[in-house]
């Protein structure tokens, strides 16, 4: 882009020499026709070289208020997940199975307490009565909604499977998936939701999105989608940097 600035500038001061030289050396007959055509090169000339710095800033804003949106959903896919894990073992791999869950289930409400009881079997061994051990009790004491405790009164988790209102294509979808890995003969629950950038920013400047998806900084979204999870190591965090959290 520095180039291309460098270029239209030289253009531009070419063009303004040129007109400086019409002005001098031309006919006066044919100045007004050729010093008019020259001003309105440079207009053009100049117009374009402004619009090569304000494209990539009205992108870039753009970009970052869709991203904020799409992120906050996927956090809300994933404190669902999460929810659907501990209740059940497993990920959910279907929206829909996804969605009944958040209706239907509760959460066990248990209390952990430490204990100090008499150790019978020490006692008997060494002929004692003194002898105690610690022990962890661990109380039920009740349940509550995964709904209410995620949602707090919202339904916006029965919509979770679709991108955020006005951001990208009408009618796309976050893509979900689930299923296990093995580590050391464990079989362990796994999940991956996500969205391609090309999708989220379908009507912006296709040269500045093709660089959008080959970014590559700790300060970007890295990669050519935003995602939360994965299908090939145990991770539930988010491709994206911090300043884009909102919880």
């Amino acid at each position: 882009m520095f180039k291309i600035l460098l270029v239209a500038v030289g253009v531009i001061l070419l063009t303004i020499g040129l007109v400086k030289l019409v002005d001098k050396f031309i006919p006066t007959k044919f100045k007004p026709v050729l010093i008019v055509a020259l001003w309105a090169l440079i207009a053009f000339l100049g117009y374009n070289t402004y619009m090569s710095v304000y494209n990539p800033i009205l992108f870039n804003q753009e970009k970052e208020k869709r991203y904020a949106k799409v992120i906050s959903s996927l956090e809300d896919i994933r404190d669902a997940q999460l929810a659907h894990r501990t209740v059940t073992g497993k990920f959910a791999d279907k929206f829909e199975n996804l969605i009944k869950f958040i209706d239907t289930a509760e959460f066990t409400i248990t209390q952990r307490k430490d204990s100090t009881v008499i150790d019978e079997e020490a006692n008997r061994r060494f002929g004692l009565n003194s002898m105690t051990k610690e022990i962890v009790v661990i109380d039920t004491l009740g349940t509550a909604s995964v709904k209410d405790s995620l949602f707090k009164g919202s339904t916006r988790y029965k919509n979770m499977m679709n991108l955020p209102e006005g951001v990208g294509k009408p009618g796309a979808k976050f893509e979900l998936k689930a299923g296990f890995i093995e580590q050391s003969d464990v079989k362990i629950p796994v999940f991956e939701a996500s969205i391609k950038k090309d999708i989220i920013l379908y009507d912006q400047d296709k040269d500045l999105l093709v660089a959008e998806n080959q970014v590559m900084s700790v300060e970007a979204v890295n990669g050519d989608n935003i995602k939360v999870g994965s299908m090939d190591e145990v991770n539930t965090s988010g491709n994206w940097p911090k300043l884009y959290d909102t919880n």
